[in-house]
């Protein structure tokens, strides 16, 4: 019983310094509004207070795809490929794999070149941007364009 009391305990010591952590992470974003850019306040299941960025500046992340954010807030190179998986949506054309967008790009289908765009495409599924509709194979997701 002590063991489990103090299990217990410990869980509540990381438990309250994850909510301190996150309300001066809030303070931060309050102070400046992350470099410019805005956010909207709102509040966790928990009754936490928290800020969501609705805008990101250009070159400086991969933002979770929200309604209404375009592919101009990415990086020029991921506003590449984002134009390319929805212009193949558009086109009606198969999703692609990670060597025909490296090709595609105008880059050298090697392993290093295709690794990288694998990655960004990697990211853009984690983010909501695009899906893997088979292993290996991507295309644009719902209603993203692909800005440029």
């Amino acid at each position: 019983m002590e063991e489990l009391q103090a299990e217990l305990e410990a869980a509540q010591s990381q438990w309250d310094e994850w909510l301190i952590a996150r309300r001066r992470v809030g303070e931060v974003w309050d102070a400046g509004e992350i470099a410019g850019q805005e956010a909207v306040a709102g509040k966790t299941p928990e009754g936490i207070e928290v800020r969501t960025l609705t805008t990101a500046k250009p070159g400086t992340l991969v933002p979770v795809w929200r309604e209404g954010l375009s592919a101009e807030v990415l990086e020029p190179e991921y506003q590449q490929v984002m134009g390319l998986l929805a212009e193949r949506r558009a086109t009606g054309g198969q999703p692609l794999n990670c060597r025909e967008i490296t090709a595609l790009l105008g880059l050298e289908v090697v392993p290093a070149k295709t690794e990288g765009v694998r990655c960004k495409l990697k990211r853009f599924v984690a983010r909501g941007w695009a899906h893997e509709s088979a292993p290996g194979r991507f295309a644009c997701g719902g209603n993203r364009d692909g800005g440029s």
